[in-house]
């Protein structure tokens, strides 16, 4: 299935400059990806998840396709936010859906199964390991559009 091509909302820097995280949206599937970038620490995954919501009021994206495989770092200090602020706000805004790609750092992945176990009773969430594949995951989450929503 060709894929409509992506448009780029944001490429965010940390605080040294360095890319952090890049989004991009596929209207027709209505997929937000976040290819996240660098050492990652749980402030800058706080700061980069807050920028990333400042479409939810404009943009239709019940899929996510949340991209760690480019990071390291420890950023489980997130995760407490994550649950309890990001993840009620996403399921109320219409979230269904999220694939994941791990990072090849075992720190990052201990904060990756953790927030996949917090995700799991609320969304669809499963892992893979390259992202044509979570992209194709993804399209099968589709939820049915929305009455006056183009096709």
């Amino acid at each position: 299935m060709p894929f409509s091509p992506a448009t780029q909302l944001l490429s965010l820097t940390d605080a040294h400059g360095a890319p952090l995280a890049e989004y991009l949206y596929y209207p027709e599937q209505r997929i937000l990806y976040v290819r996240w970038h660098g050492h990652l620490t749980g402030a800058e995954v706080v700061r980069g998840v807050q920028q990333g919501a400042q479409w939810r009021g404009q943009l239709d994206y019940p899929l996510i396709l949340n991209d760690k495989s480019d990071t390291s770092g420890d950023w489980s200090d997130a995760l407490p936010w994550l649950q309890y602020e990001w993840l009620p706000q996403a399921v109320k805004v219409g979230v269904r859906a999220m694939a994941y790609l791990f990072s090849p750092d075992r720190e990052n992945q201990f904060a990756s199964h953790e927030f996949i176990a917090a995700l799991r009773p609320h969304i669809a969430i499963e892992q893979f390991d390259d992202p044509a594949s979570a992209m194709k995951w993804l399209v099968q989450q589709a939820p049915p559009p929305t009455p006056g929503q183009a096709d």
